[in-house]
């Protein structure tokens, strides 16, 4: 006699609205999944089963514990659990809302030596800033948890494999063949993604915070979509077209999905036939989502990525900054023209707050802002053929591809915040803050306009990163130098000398230098008023022994209205 299906991963609550949720799983075996009396049956990609449960009619402002059920069977809470019942929150008008957010979450075992400093041990990550939330938050009383977390990018990292998934990878193929000991296809992604999100107290902080993600370069490759050159390099290696067709093809599975409210769910014809495909009588849906992913690497036009979320008060716009660039020199684009018109219709005014996510920063330390659009320029041929070449292997080396070094869409976001600030595109909000990852440190940069532009909305960049993934003490060195004021000088010396104007806005920062360590920043956001908190985690010698408890103090607050 068989147990009957099992759940493999999840479940993770993505979208929730005023009176709708969804919820996400996968399990082993084609089924119905039923969450509060709602069933859906499964869809079948790659011998994997997923299913997403859209839930609709639910009462405002309420609170209700959830459980998972498989063809009727109980799989979640599992049993003997220690953690508080999973629990979708709608949201109220008028109440205070907590959005957590940031980026770089590597995946390693939490015991010594991967608990460890880099300078303890090469393997070191330290402690992941979720599990220490999600510790946090079994503490607190459910009114008192975040109302959403927003990852910004690197959920995974196709790059840098636990040990546990470089065994998986010895089992199937020899790693001494390129692309190694990373991911080379649909099947591997799907065990970083279990791995990465089974951990039990990060499993159970998904299963009841909704969540919104973007991807950045690691989710696919380190530098993907740096430029032309970079992509074709790529595209000529007989591994890669296995590596993007599995990362867009899981990215829309495991993360994509999840970012759309039902209404798009149902309207989207991709999930529709994918929807079809059951898994019974050999319906399995990889070859539609393989034709997809290879079109979707391809053709920059036709794939949005990008997508808005209300939470109360807030409008949040993910912008895409990594997968629908423009990369044609002397054209270079964060995003295609399509996907801007999309952008500047959602990102309005009329909400007391304004999100902008991107994995990548709007606003960086002035010295790299200018060496970035000073490359860019040289790329494009400011300095001659030969320094041409030689300013794309800087790029690529150097990891110089975030919205300075595409010039044209920096300027193109300064005036969309200027327009919403200024009350051009609907009541201004009373902030807008841009949200990103990607750097693995974190900052808050207060952004001022043109005289006359009249902005009347306190606008901002937010960067926090990583949740787990911290710099070595080489690396954080040389991010203090680009913070310094000679570097400052010498980077806008530069940028003149390639014709690159001055930035058409300006920036300063709240505190003196930038945070290193594993950290989650947190935005509230009551009626007008809002506040910025970031928080590291700290380890005592007996989380690093294996065992006790983390925490997460606070190194910076700030009232942002």
């Amino acid at each position: 006699m068989t147990a009957g299906p099992r759940l493999v991963l999840g479940p993770l609550q993505r979208h929730v609205g005023e009176t709708d949720a969804t919820v996400w799983v996968e399990v082993d075996a084609p089924c119905d999944v039923e969450v509060l009396g709602r069933r859906e049956p499964t869809f079948a990609v790659g011998g994997h089963h997923y299913a997403i449960v859209v839930l609709e009619g639910l009462e405002p402002a309420s609170t209700t514990p959830y459980e998972v059920r498989l063809d009727g069977r109980k799989v979640w809470p599992l049993e003997d659990t220690p953690f508080p019942p999973s629990m979708i929150r709608t949201h109220r008008e008028g109440a205070p809302v907590d959005i957590m957010f940031g980026s770089c979450r590597v995946y390693a075992p939490h015991e010594v030596p991967h608990s460890l400093p880099k300078e303890e041990d090469p393997r070191g990550r330290e402690v992941d800033a979720l599990r220490a939330e999600a510790m946090r938050m079994q503490e607190r009383p459910p009114d008192e948890w975040p109302h959403a977390l927003v990852l910004l990018g690197d959920q995974v990292y196709a790059d840098e494999v636990s040990p546990e998934t470089r065994e998986f990878i010895r089992s199937r193929r020899d790693p001494s063949e390129p692309p190694g000991e990373s991911i080379a296809d649909f099947e591997e992604y799907t065990r970083l993604y279990r791995e990465s999100w089974s951990e039990p107290y990060v499993r159970w902080l998904l299963s009841t915070v909704p969540t919104a993600m973007i991807f950045d370069d690691h989710d696919v490759h380190d530098d993907w979509n740096t430029s032309q050159a970079w992509v074709d390099e790529m595209r000529a290696k007989p591994w890669w077209n296995e590596r993007i067709i599995g990362g867009f093809a899981s990215y829309w599975l495991y993360q994509h999905l999840g970012n759309l409210a039902p209404r798009e769910l149902g309207e989207d014809p991709l999930f529709r036939r994918v929807a079809g495909c059951d898994g019974r009588d050999g319906g399995d849906a990889f070859e539609i989502l393989r034709e997809f992913g290879y079109r979707a690497d391809r053709e920059v036009c036709g794939t949005r990525w990008s997508f808005y979320r209300d939470i109360g008060p807030v409008r949040l716009v993910m912008v895409d900054s990594r997968a629908g660039r423009v990369l044609a020199p002397g054209q270079r684009s964060m995003v295609d023209a399509e996907e801007w018109r999309w952008i500047t219709e959602h990102a309005t005014g009329g909400f007391d707050h304004l999100l902008i996510g991107t994995s990548l920063p709007l606003l960086l330390a002035p010295g790299m802002h200018d060496l970035e659009a000073w490359n860019e320029a040289v790329c494009d041929g400011a300095w001659g053929r030969r320094a041409a070449a030689l300013g794309e292997k800087l790029r690529q080396g150097l990891d110089l591809e975030h919205w300075a070094a595409f010039r044209r869409s920096f300027e193109n976001m300064c005036e969309l915040l200027e327009e919403v600030g200024a009350g051009r595109r609907g009541e201004p909000p009373a902030t807008i803050v841009t949200l990103s990852g990607d750097v693995h440190h974190a900052y808050l940069a207060e952004v001022g306009f043109r005289t006359g532009a009249g902005v009347r909305s306190r606008v901002y960049q937010a960067t926090c990163s990583p949740f787990r993934n911290p710099l070595d003490d080489r690396e954080r060195t040389v991010v203090r130098g680009a913070w310094s004021r000679v570097a400052a000088r010498f980077a806008r010396v530069l940028a003149r000398s390639a014709g690159v104007p001055p930035p058409p806005i300006r920036w300063r920062f709240a505190h003196g230098e930038p945070w290193f360590e594993n950290q989650v920043a947190t935005l509230r956001f009551d009626g007008s008023s809002a506040s910025l908190r970031i928080e590291k985690t700290l380890v005592d010698d007996a989380e690093r022994g294996g065992s006790g408890r983390l925490r997460l103090a606070r190194v910076f607050e700030r009232d942002l209205t």
